[in-house]
């Protein structure tokens, strides 16, 4: 009988290496990660795999699913662990080895698999580990699938049986390039910094990239799993600012930033600014919105306004649904309300037929970035940008809050505002004309400027947003406004970067 995982076991003891370690709160709202060594050792991601075996069973899935890995020192290792549990329970096992995350999204429709595990921390820090894992292709698990999962893992509820089989899919990447590239080449040549931050991506999308007729400027491409320069996070300053300068010393049309697993792409214009996710969305719903009339599209609750109040998508008689933080999330809501595609303010973009398969790929927004520009001959990316509507927005804040602790300060916060919305009580000097509190509270005032505290679902911080379509003072209003009701919590520590 396989022992049911430890919360804390010490490294370099005979119990480390005989037991299995795996910190409960590593179960998160949609995916799993842990600080590996730390909080969960080889054991652990073996009792990960039994456990998941065991749930695909339960949930009626054919026990048949794609694993693969992305650029970490450590994540082979622990992708072999996943696979000798997931072995154990009886599954059949596809490996398409190193990876970008949308690479084994593609696979489970390239090998008609139903169900996917694949390896990564995406853009968290070196120490970080973790498993994106679906049984509904192009969806990924979310809280109840989670939580399921969690309970057979801690309490060793494995159904382990013979039949598992291992099939190792040699050079899969050329098939996911094959089906990205198979395509007509831009009629415009635009020179495009590609940035990875030597994460995964680097060794896919350079490639890509020239293959749909770009003149790649290569940066970080190299892959290196210390990250050197930087973490492959498109929604870091240092990344972006690598990137700008890269553009202006390139004389490029736009800069694209990948993060570690590919799934995500963030976006620098021909200036060196760069341009928040959710504006490259909204850009990129003018767009679409003009191809496809009526176009429906899904938002999540961190992203711009403009989705709503902006006059072309108005005119192009786009709708906009707001929506909860998170690939999982949006993935689902944009499949359950057949939207043309879903946009996170992170840089998970969302495209269905007949512009993707409805799951997350950096190489995909990337693509649709770069035929944006080629229908808008004579407009520059900075054009583009400037015809929106102004408004001043923050970037995504992140101060500590423990794992254990950030949901119940959220649901304080929340309660507060409700409360102050109730009395009449104003925020930032202005009534409050709108509460959104379906992941943590977003917070907006007479004059359309904004807020937003949540629970980041996958590390140990919240996440705070602010936007004025005012000026540059109202949002930083805004912001002082949040900080000044998370300063009430104890538990709330310092930010990891602030306006």
């Amino acid at each position: 009988m396989f022992p049911k995982p430890k919360s804390v076991l010490l490294p370099n003891t005979y119990a480390y290496e005989s037991e299995p370690m795996v910190k409960p709160t590593g179960f998160r709202e949609y995916d799993a990660r842990w600080l590996f060594g730390k909080e969960i050792n080889l054991m652990g991601i073996q009792a990960l795999g039994m456990g998941l075996g065991a749930l695909l069973a339960e949930l009626g899935a054919r026990q048949e699913i794609v694993t693969g890995h992305d650029f970490r020192g450590y994540s082979s290792s622990i992708k072999y662990a996943l696979i000798s549990g997931l072995l154990a329970s009886g599954c059949k096992v596809h490996d398409i080895g190193l990876c970008m995350t949308p690479m084994a999204y593609f696979a489970q429709f390239e090998l008609d698999v139903p169900c996917v595990a694949m390896v990564t921390a995406s853009h968290n820090d070196n120490g970080w580990t973790g498993v994106k894992m679906g049984a509904n292709r192009p969806l990924t698990f979310g809280p109840d699938e989670m939580i399921r999962l969690k309970e057979i893992v801690l309490n060793a509820e494995f159904s382990n049986k013979a039949g598992g089989s291992y099939q190792f899919h040699h050079n899969f990447p050329a098939r996911y390039i094959a089906d990205l590239t198979k395509r007509p080449k831009l009629k415009r040549k635009l020179k495009v910094v590609v940035a990875c931050g030597n994460g995964t991506a680097g060794a896919f999308a350079p490639q890509v990239m020239e293959a749909i007729g770009c003149e790649v400027i290569p940066l970080d491409t190299e892959l290196d799993h210390t990250f050197p320069r930087y973490n492959p996070n498109p929604e870091d300053m240092q990344m972006l600012h690598a990137i700008r300068d890269a553009v202006l010393a390139h004389r490029a049309d736009v800069g694209l930033g990948f993060d570690g697993d590919g799934d995500r792409c963030g976006v620098v214009d021909n200036t060196g600014e760069e341009i928040f996710a959710d504006k490259v969305g909204v850009m990129l719903a003018r767009d679409m919105s003009a191809l496809y009339r009526n176009a429906q599209f899904v938002v999540d609750v961190k992203s711009t306004g403009l989705f709503v109040t902006d006059p072309v998508l108005q005119k192009q008689g786009a709708t906009t649904t707001y929506w909860k933080t998170g690939h999982s999330y949006m993935k689902r809501r944009t499949n359950e309300l057949g939207a043309l595609a879903g946009f996170e303010k992170s840089g998970h973009f969302f495209f269905n037929a007949p512009i993707g398969r409805g799951y997350d790929d950096g190489l995909v927004s990337a693509i649709a970035v770069c035929d944006m520009l080629d229908r808008a001959p004579g407009n520059s990316m900075s054009d583009l940008k400037d015809a929106l509507p102004k408004t001043w927005s923050s970037p995504t804040m992140s101060p500590h809050c423990a794992d254990e602790t950030k949901y119940g300060v959220v649901d304080r916060v929340v309660k507060h505002f409700e409360t102050a919305k109730a009395v009449g009580e104003s925020v930032a000097g202005q009534p409050i004309r709108d509460l959104v509190t379906v992941n943590g509270v977003r917070v907006t005032v007479e004059d359309g400027s904004w807020g937003l505290v949540r629970a980041s679902s996958n590390k140990p911080e919240l996440v705070v947003v602010v936007e004025s379509p005012v000026s540059e003072q109202r949002m930083r209003d805004m912001f002082e406004a949040m900080d000044v009701v998370l300063r009430t919590h104890p538990e709330v520590g310092a930010y990891n970067q602030t306006i």
